[in-house]
């Protein structure tokens, strides 16, 4: 059965195309002619390896087997991990090599061995799979086995291979390339480049023939960038980066593969960095401007301390269990201004408790004002960072280190949460740990928590303990500080103040005693930040 389904789907990628798979499966038969097979497993998603030994020289094979970037990998030596390595294929063991073969047209690989047994490989671009018989009658051993449908691809005779393989005869008009369904994107661009969509019937099917035999016997291997992206091809197209022998495509394969997974890994990571920055950024600027106009808000209307002067001025002119008073305001050029009271309340406590909302209101006044400055300071570092970033070289090494150097190393929370009984959120590299219920408050800080780590709590109110993982000659940010407060306010019974004081205190302050309910600790030595509760994770899911 020759399996041309999907085959033509996504043919850019030129190192698993068939002209390329022409070029390397004689190489692969030269060279593996002799060679058993001594173990295959896979210790990752999607990955298959099979390794080979003629007794005196190993030789390895690893197929990425992902729709996302399906591949052949040559590596010149391997090494298995203790951990997560699963065999498979265990009928594959012990086979030797006899012959290796594309499928006509196709992006199927054949290894056919001295006992009939076949492994293919189906390097599509969609449901990429490893396909194994024992014996042509035996039924198929697949590696992605949700693929069902591949249990139907069989391997094809050499005598079949050996007709197909032949050069086609170009059509007549109207279209001569659809013979050639596996040219690909490069061969086309090439073709057009040398003028073929304007060009006569005969001229076209001139060109074809010249660029087909070029595929089939080419001059050289050609590493290339073409929009962009890193391409392994046998026509110079695009800015050619390297050339290399076209007697060579196992070198050739293994150079260009390095290349292209350092780059990709690059691509990621710098746009995963980008993404990071612009976003906190985003969030910064927005914090910083939410609390300017929370500050603005409250110094430009009438504060609690105003309105306690006033009823306190006025004590003499207040009958006992009024509900309002109409007082000569003095701070507002002697206005009359009427103030509501409760007829349950005294004034002077009314007064009172105004002070003491007035105290709050000066500390949130402080707190606003330098959350406001933090926020805007890191918006700008955000920003700062991001020139920076566009001045690097293009170098996965470089742009590692840099990350490293500005404590902006991948986010591992998910990570995280699947190794630890908590709440897990990862804010500029540093680990805020959340307790989940009273026993897990007691968990996490009487087992988890280290000394040097720093312990929030809502004050005075039941909530979760939030732990800030400590990091060796590294002081906690304040934003990371305060974003930490929000989640201990958040997580008590404050969730709904508008304002909520969160004590803060390195663990070894924290003290459990004998008896206490689960949950219950002493703090012997605390500061106090204020805080809006909010869980600022909460966007991330």
């Amino acid at each position: 059965m020759l399996f041309t389904e999907q085959a033509s789907l996504d043919l850019s990628r030129m190192h698993t195309n068939y002209y390329f798979l022409r070029q390397l499966a004689p190489a692969l038969t030269h060279h593996l002619v002799g060679y058993r097979v001594v173990t295959c497993f896979s210790q990752e998603k999607d990955e298959l390896v099979v390794g080979l030994t003629n007794g005196a020289a190993e030789f390895w094979l690893k197929m990425h087997l992902s729709a996302a970037m399906p591949m052949l990998v040559l590596p010149e030596s391997f090494h298995r991990a203790r951990q997560n390595s699963v065999d498979l294929l265990p009928d594959l063991m012990g086979q030797e090599v006899a012959q290796v073969d594309p499928f006509p047209q196709d992006r199927v690989l054949q290894f056919r061995f001295q006992s009939g047994a076949t492994l293919l490989l189906k390097l599509y671009s969609t449901r990429p799979n490893a396909v194994f018989r024992l014996t042509p009658e035996a039924p198929a051993e697949l590696f992605h086995q949700r693929y069902t449908a591949d249990a139907e691809l069989h391997a094809l005779p050499a005598e079949q291979i050996a007709h197909a393989s032949g050069t086609a005869a170009t059509p007549p008009a109207p279209d001569p390339l659809k013979a050639y369904p596996a040219l690909g994107d490069i061969p086309l661009r090439y073709l057009r480049a040398h003028g073929y969509d304007p060009a006569p019937e005969e001229v076209k099917r001139r060109l074809i023939h010249n660029v087909i035999a070029q595929l089939e016997k080419p001059e050289a291997f050609y590493i290339t960038k073409l929009d962009g992206r890193t391409r392994l091809t046998l026509l110079p197209v695009g800015e050619v980066e390297a050339t290399l022998p076209a007697t060579d495509p196992i070198g050739a394969l293994r150079r260009f593969v390095p290349l292209l997974l350092g780059r990709k890994a690059y691509e990621l990571e710098l746009r995963q960095l980008r993404q990071t920055l612009e976003k906190r950024a985003d969030e910064a600027a927005i914090s910083a401007q939410m609390a300017r106009r929370r500050l603005h808000a409250l110094e430009n209307t009438v504060g609690y301390r105003q309105t306690a002067d006033l009823i306190m001025a006025h004590l003499t002119q207040i009958p006992a269990g009024a509900t309002q008073v109409e007082v000569v305001d003095f701070y507002q050029d002697s206005q009359p201004r009427i103030i509501k009271l409760k007829a349950t309340e005294t004034p002077q406590r009314t007064a009172q408790n105004l002070y003491r909302k007035a105290k709050n209101q000066q500390i949130e006044t402080t707190e606003l004002a330098a959350r406001a400055e933090r926020r805007e300071a890191e918006a700008f570092w955000c920003l700062e960072r991001l020139e920076e970033l566009a001045e690097l070289p293009p170098e996965l090494r470089a742009l590692r280190q840099w990350r490293k150097q500005h404590a902006l190393d991948p986010v591992t929370t998910a990570k995280a949460a699947q190794e630890l009984p908590f709440k897990v959120f990862e804010d500029s590299g540093f680990t805020i740990l959340v307790g989940r219920n009273a026993q897990n408050n007691d968990l996490l800080t009487q087992r988890y928590a280290h000394k040097d780590d720093l312990w929030l709590h809502a004050k005075d109110v039941t909530g979760s303990h939030v732990v800030i993982r400590h990091r060796a000659g590294q002081a906690v940010p304040a934003p990371v500080l305060e974003r930490a407060a929000q989640l201990a306010a958040w997580y008590s019974r404050r969730k709904n103040d508008s304002l909520c004081p969160v004590t803060y205190t390195p663990k070894k302050f924290v003290r459990k005693p004998k008896g206490a309910i689960a949950g219950q600790v002493v703090v012997e030595r605390e500061n106090v930040v204020l805080v809006v509760p909010n869980n600022p994770f909460e966007k991330n899911g």
